[in-house]
């Protein structure tokens, strides 16, 4: 299967964008390694990712490397001052980064339904093509975080479960011996308590003595 060329463009995706960034890094310093062996080249590259973490390689040290680099500029520079067609390259560069920059932002802005008023029906079809398929990447991400966050509860119900039966069990037994041991000395309590000897009683039948005469 015939891959697609890929477009010289910022990847839209967050995730897609992170993927992407991990395997050219990871080629371009395979690169600058192979380089620095096969051919005895001095070879520094560094590297800043989106959350301005930095990768680096150098075949030798790097700070030497960068030394080298700046006396090289620097004579370079010294040497040969700025042609003014330099000048005018370097000015039309920048303007067309500044007509990037214009267009990025009124993308932005449309994207959050500002200045839509001229927007053509085909510019607000793609537009809301753009949302939808927005909504759809959070709703998807959305509902997978949920499964995350369900599926940790249930892990912790589990375990506070089994938590519950092993005390259930701990103190069932203990219950049961307390019942044993108090039974026991209830049957030795009333064994004390029955009387041992018996006990004599006399009847006497008639009046009293205070009445005989």
């Amino acid at each position: 299967m015939v891959r697609g060329k890929t477009q010289m463009k910022r990847i839209e995706n967050a995730t897609s964008r992170q993927v992407t960034f991990s395997k050219r890094r990871n080629g371009l310093l395979k690169k600058a390694f192979e380089l620095s062996v096969l051919c005895d080249a001095e070879v520094s590259l560094i590297i800043f990712s989106p959350k301005a973490k930095l990768y680096e390689f150098a075949s030798s040290n790097m700070q030497d490397t960068i030394d080298r680099y700046l006396r090289h500029t620097k004579d370079r520079v010294s040497s040969k001052p700025v042609s003014e067609e330099n000048l005018q390259h370097l000015k039309h560069e920048a303007a067309n980064m500044m007509k990037k920059i214009e267009q990025l932002e009124a993308s932005k802005r449309k994207l959050l339904g500002e200045g839509i008023g001229s927007c053509s029906i085909e510019e607000l079809q793609q537009i809301e093509q753009q949302l939808e398929k927005s909504v759809k990447c959070i709703r998807a991400r959305k509902t997978q975080v949920f499964k995350e966050q369900i599926e940790q509860l249930k892990q912790k119900e589990k375990a506070l479960a089994a938590e519950n039966k092993k005390l259930a069990e701990k103190w069932g037994s203990r219950e049961i011996e307390d019942w044993s041991n108090k039974n026991q000395e209830g049957g030795r309590g009333d064994e004390e308590s029955s009387p041992s000897s018996e006990v004599e009683t006399q009847l006497f039948i008639g009046l009293p003595c205070s009445s005989r005469k």
